[in-house]
């Protein structure tokens, strides 16, 4: 079989000291997200965001224009005019993919070595009923010469070849089933993804197969379900330094580099999606703190206590409003102050004040979420 000195399966990258810090924080992060307990439906919520964040980064890549917003149409069963059928096949082939992974990793707790196989039927998986929008056989390895830009892919006599050995090497390298580590597990799904793209084992498909591939991996070492999408989506975000660092560590056969930048990209999403969580259930945390607070007042008037309650609920956190805008924050508040008026609005205001749930700020009014901030516990950044 001819030589190609950038597929070697072997050892070709050093974790340097920036990424074995980086994997570190990754690991951190993943505990912390499997740790947070979410309501049913704000799990289902953020699982069906990542999921359609997955579906239109991984295909965005490859040229597809649907919106993530066209996809959450998909998501809830809405058909697409006919001229964007082959792109709803498209982002239905990933998400179905993806669920059908979800189901057997999580659900079903299985999970297999990669094999031939196996990337034979993520293949399939992506490319079904597309018919000539795509390029290629799905589950089907190509027969023909293919060209990537000015890269020229492995002569495709040698495919089943290459394949077979990428099979072989992986385990051996990467040690699964044998005690994997987060830290193996993660540049295992790295570098399967880009031996995928520099052997292009498809006509078409290579970069959807090989994300698909990563997504697997990551997802049977414990990557939570809610951030499945974070490494399709930063490929996608980046998607100039994407091509630019897969085309660098093929000229100079070394992954170094390119493995840093995807770790990057997974710290980074995932301390994105821990905030965003966290904002979740800070804002969880408030509300109760609202009913704790307001329970202890004896009030005379019910109609009054529920419209300071229901003030303080709509008032969202971090933002600055004037007292008109506060009349007007809701149709439920506006209706209950359209009938006593401004002043009554200032009294409540007041009232809220002195409970130290509203802060002044200049004439304008703010939730005081920030008494609750004051009990978390903090800690210097040794960073």
């Amino acid at each position: 079989m001819k030589d190609y000195g950038h597929i070697s399966f072997r050892k070709q990258w050093e974790i340097t000291e920036e990424s074995a810090y980086m994997l570190g924080e990754c690991h951190a992060l993943v505990h912390a997200l499997t740790d947070i307990p979410l309501q049913p439906e704000d799990r289902k919520k953020l699982l069906g965001v990542s999921l359609r964040k997955g579906a239109q980064a991984t295909t965005a890549i490859e040229g597809n224009t649907l919106s993530e917003k066209e996809i959450e149409k998909i998501q809830e069963g809405w058909r697409l005019p006919p001229s964007k059928e082959y792109l709803q096949t498209e982002v239905n082939n990933i998400l179905e993919a993806f669920n059908s992974l979800l189901l057997e990793i999580v659900s079903a707790d299985k999970a297999s070595i990669i094999t031939p196989q196996l990337i034979k039927h993520f293949h399939q998986m992506i490319g079904k009923d597309l018919g000539e929008h795509f390029d290629a056989i799905p589950g089907r390895f190509r027969e023909d010469r293919r060209h990537v830009g000015p890269y020229l892919a492995p002569d495709y006599k040698y495919v089943p070849q290459l394949i077979n050995r990428l099979c072989d090497w992986l385990p051996k390298e990467f040690h699964y089933k044998d005690g994997q580590s987060f830290r193996s597990a993660v540049i295992q799904a790295i570098v399967t993804h880009v031996y995928i793209e520099w052997i292009h084992p498809f006509g078409d498909g290579n970069g959807r197969t090989g994300r698909l591939l990563e997504f697997y991996i990551l997802l049977r070492a414990g990557l939570p379900n809610i951030v499945s999408h974070i490494p399709s989506n930063f490929y996608n975000l980046t998607r100039p330094e994407y091509y630019r660092q897969l085309d660098k560590a093929r000229k100079r056969r070394n992954l170094t580099e390119f493995i840093e930048y995807a770790l990057q990209g997974f710290r980074d999403g995932l301390k994105e999606n821990l905030d965003l969580i966290q904002r979740s259930q800070f804002s969880i945390f408030w509300r109760h703190y609202i009913y704790e607070t307001l329970a202890d007042i004896k009030y005379t008037k019910k109609e009054a206590f529920k419209r300071k309650r229901g003030l303080m609920l709509q008032m969202p956190l971090d933002q600055i409003f004037s007292v008109d805008e506060l009349m007007v924050i809701s149709p439920d508040i506006a209706k209950k102050y359209a009938k006593v008026g401004r002043a009554t609005v200032l009294r409540d205001l007041k009232e809220l004040q002195s409970l130290n749930l509203v802060r002044k700020v200049g004439r304008s009014y703010r939730a005081n979420s920030g008494i609750l901030k004051a009990m978390i516990p903090s800690a210097r950044n040794p960073r």
